[in-house]
C-alpha cells in the first residue's frame, strides 16, 4: 500500500489525543509502520478462514472482536479481523436479504465508523464506560477522527457511559488497532470507549442499550462496526492457552454474554497453571456481545487464533489471541 493513510481533516483547538505506546507496541516510525502493517495483512490474507470470509462475505458485519497485544506478536490475528471491514458494503445481508443499513441506489457511501470497546488497563477509577469524545488521536501513520455526534449520543444513554478523556490517556487497547483500521479504511472515524462496567448484569444492560442506538443509526443508513479489543488467556503455557481459548469461542460466537462470563470465571477458578485470567477483556467482551445482540447479530465466525509462542515468545508463559466476525 501506497501514498496516503489518513484523510481525516480535523478542525483546529480539537484535543488530539497523542500516541502514548507508539516505539512500544508498534513501530514509531511511519513508514515502518506502514511496512509493517502491509505485511500483516498480507500475512492474514492467506489464512484459510480469512480466504474463505473474502470469497462468501461481501458486507460490512455488525462487529469483529480483535486482539490488542504489540502487533508483532498478535498482528496477523487483528489483521484477519480487520480485514473483515475491507470489502464491507452497506445494503445486503450475508443471507442474501435487504440489510439493515440499505441507502437509495447510486447514492454516496457513508463514512465508516468504528465504535471501538477497549480494555481499560490503567484507569482504577473507571467504574463504568468512558468516551474519547472529540478531536482526533495521533499515530506515525496519520490522525484517526473522532465521531463526536455519535459519541456525544452514547454518552447521553446516562451511567454507565461517561465523558473522560483522562481513561484513555496511556491506554494501549485502542491506540494498537488505529493503524490497521487507517490501512483498511483511511478516512474512518471512531468512538473510542474504554469499557471498566463488570461482566454481569450492569455490563449486559448497557450493552444492549448501546447496541439499540446503534442499530437505529445502521438502519438509518449509517455505516458503523462495532470492535471489541481483547486479548485472550494470560500467561499459562502454550497449550493451556489454546484449550482456554477454545472454552471461550462457542459462548463469543453465539454472542452469550452471560454464558462467556460464566465460562471465563470458570478458568480463573480451574487452577490452570500461570493463567491469570481467560480473557483480560471480558468487560468490554461482555458488553460488546450484549451490544451486537441489539444490533441484531446473530452468528460469529472465527477467522484466526494463536497464541504469543506461535510469534516466537516462550511457550511456558503465553497470551492468547483472537479474530472474529458477527453477522446480522
Amino acid at each position: 500500500m501506497t501514498g496516503p493513510r489518513s484523510r481525516n481533516a480535523v478542525p483546529a483547538g480539537s484535543p488530539i489525543r497523542p500516541a502514548a505506546v507508539s516505539g512500544m507496541f508498534y513501530p514509531a516510525v511511519r513508514d515502518e509502520l506502514r511496512d509493517l502493517v502491509d505485511r500483516l495483512f498480507a500475512a492474514a490474507s492467506r489464512l484459510p478462514d480469512v480466504r474463505t470470509d473474502t470469497a462468501t462475505a461481501r458486507i460490512l458485519p455488525a462487529g469483529i472482536l480483535v486482539p490488542h497485544a504489540g502487533l508483532a506478536y498478535s498482528g496477523i490475528v487483528a489483521a484477519a479481523g480487520w480485514s473483515s471491514l475491507r470489502s464491507g458494503r452497506v445494503g445486503t445481508s450475508a443471507k442474501g436479504g435487504a440489510g439493515g443499513n440499505a441507502r437509495p441506489p447510486g447514492s454516496a457511501e457513508p463514512p465508516l465508523t468504528v465504535v471501538l470497546l477497549g480494555t481499560n488497563h490503567r484507569a482504577g477509577w473507571l467504574g463504568g464506560v468512558a468516551a474519547w469524545d472529540a478531536g482526533a488521536w495521533s499515530t506515525p501513520a496519520g490522525d484517526v477522527a473522532v465521531d463526536a455526534m455519535l459519541a456525544a449520543a452514547i454518552v447521553d444513554l446516562g451511567p454507565p457511559f461517561v465523558a473522560d478523556r483522562r481513561a484513555h490517556g496511556g491506554e494501549h487497547s485502542i491506540e494498537v488497532q488505529l493503524p490497521l483500521l487507517l490501512a483498511v479504511d483511511p478516512s474512518a472515524r471512531v468512538v473510542p470507549l474504554s469499557v471498566s462496567a463488570g461482566n454481569g448484569p450492569t455490563a449486559i444492560t448497557a450493552g444492549a442499550r448501546l447496541g439499540s442506538l446503534l442499530a437505529e443509526r445502521r438502519a438509518a443508513g449509517a455505516r458503523i462496526v462495532l470492535v471489541i479489543s481483547t486479548d485472550m488467556a494470560h500467561y499459562p503455557p502454550a497449550s493451556a492457552c489454546e484449550r482456554a481459548t477454545g472454552v471461550l469461542v462457542p459462548a463469543i460466537l453465539a454472542l452469550d454474554p452471560a454464558g462467556l462470563a460464566n465460562r471465563e470465571d470458570g478458568l480463573r477458578d480451574a487452577g490452570i497453571s500461570g493463567l491469570a485470567c481467560g480473557m483480560c477483556g471480558i468487560d468490554p467482551a461482555v458488553l460488546g456481545l450484549a451490544a451486537l445482540q441489539a444490533m441484531g447479530a446473530t452468528r460469529g465466525t472465527t477467522l484466526a487464533a494463536a497464541t504469543s509462542a506461535d510469534a516466537g515468545g516462550p511457550p511456558d508463559r503465553t497470551v492468547g489471541y483472537l479474530a472474529a466476525r458477527f453477522d446480522t
